[in-house]
């Protein structure tokens, strides 16, 4: 194991998180505070658990975290962090869309660190990575409230630049982001949108704003 990723599997075990990917979170929120004091947030991908947790503590007590994954997920919140709601489902399964809207006017902020099962193929990894963010920008367009925030990983490659620019259509601010604990060989990185802009004839979350 590199040293480096050594020290980052270490430290998430030390502070009591499942996997050291939390970092690549704590990272992006230490410079830029996306995530707000009783927001709600949701969290596609979120198993072994790591980015909820993470975030739940950040917002704190009257917040939400909805954590989405196709594997079931069940670690009770910390005390005096925001409550945590655990969902399996797809994230292509317009069941989860409805179950989310029913249960909650709509969401503050997305994160999602979902990515593909490898292959070896750098081109068709890029492009299964490019499907399931960009079902992240469809699911971030349904239920994210006007100047909410958007921050999911993505594997570099020929079509990265293009999938930017649709970030662009919907956000005021767009960054990319490559976390100090991601290996400096790895494609991925993250985009941060912030400032959503509903695009026309999409049906809106509820107007309801964070506290």
């Amino acid at each position: 194991m590199r040293k480096e990723q050594d020290f980052y599997f270490h430290k998430a075990k030390k502070d009591n998180y499942p996997a050291r990917s939390v970092y690549k979170l704590e990272e992006a929120q230490s410079k830029h505070k996306f995530l707000k004091r009783k927001q709600r947030v949701l969290d596609l991908g979120c198993h072994p658990g790591s980015w909820s947790l993470y975030t739940a503590k950040i917002i704190g007590e009257g917040g939400v975290v909805a954590g989405v994954d196709i594997q079931h997920t069940d670690i009770p919140a910390q005390k005096d962090h925001a409550e945590i709601h655990w969902l399996c489902y797809d994230v292509y399964s317009d069941e989860l869309i409805a179950e989310l809207r029913k249960q909650w006017p709509g969401f503050h902020v997305l994160i999602s660190d979902m990515a593909p099962s490898t292959t070896g193929s750098r081109f068709a990894d890029h492009q299964q990575s490019l499907r399931l963010v960009r079902r992240a920008l469809e699911i971030a367009g349904l239920l994210l409230h006007e100047n909410g925030s958007f921050y999911c990983k993505v594997f570099q490659g020929e079509d990265f630049p293009a999938f930017v620019e649709e970030c662009k259509a919907h956000f005021v601010e767009v960054k990319v982001i490559k976390p100090q604990s991601s290996r400096v060989e790895s494609r991925e990185v993250f985009v941060l949108g912030k400032g959503f802009r509903r695009m026309k004839n999409i049906v809106p979350a509820s107007p309801v704003l964070a506290q």
